[in-house]
This record gives structure tokens, sequence and C-alpha cells, in this order.
């Protein structure tokens, strides 16, 4: 099964499935276009991008609502000083404790504050 996502102005409107064979049977990118071919003889129109269940390729699983740069899918800033990573997650400017604690992030203090469990 491979999955598509309709993308208007940088964001995701729509996303559908659409069977292997409908795009050729092949692996991305060979699959896109055959797959998009497909996608408008059933009448759908605009830009549909193929996207990877297993992030496989352009970042994240396309989703409704999430964005599109050119490069990959990925979701809306979480905080304003967290940085857009190349594989579409986001990252914060300090990196997260390893000792299995429960934090939150604090975007005014550019901190990660802890949390009772």
């Amino acid at each position: 099964m491979a999955h598509f996502a309709k993308v208007e102005s940088g964001k995701v409107v729509n996303c559908i499935h659409v069977q292997d064979s409908d795009c050729g049977g092949g692996e991305f990118p060979s699959s896109e276009s055959v797959g998009q071919s497909f996608i408008a003889s059933l009448g759908f129109d605009g830009e549909w991008l193929q996207t990877s269940y297993t992030n496989g390729f352009r970042g994240q699983f396309a989703g409704v609502g999430m964005n599109w740069n050119g490069s990959v899918f990925y979701p809306d800033q979480p905080y304003s000083s967290w940085v857009l990573q190349a594989d579409g997650s986001w990252a914060s400017p300090v990196e997260a404790p390893t000792d299995g604690g429960n934090y939150v992030w604090n975007d005014e203090t550019g901190e990660r504050v802890s949390q009772p469990s």
C-alpha cells in the first residue's frame, strides 16, 4: 500500500492510500509519478506527494495538518526555540535527560523541568 498526501500552500490537507499495483508496483521515487497519474485519473486534482509510513523518505509520515517544506513533512513547531531537523522532527536546544525522569520543556527558561510522576 502506498500513501499520498495532498499539499496546498505547504500544508497537508488530505491523505489517501493507493494500491501498490496502481503505483506501478515499484518503489519510491519511481512509484510516485505513476501513483500521481492514477490519482489524477480518479478526478483528484492538486499536488499529491508520496509519503512513507515507515518514515523511509521525506521525513515524517504525512498527516492532515502537517507541513511540507519541499523536502520533508513535519508537524507544527512545538516551541519557538526548537529547531527542525533533516528528518522532519523537532529538537530542543538542550539535550533531553537520560535518567528516565518525567520532564517537560519550559520555553521561557530554555530548559527541561522535572515533573512528578
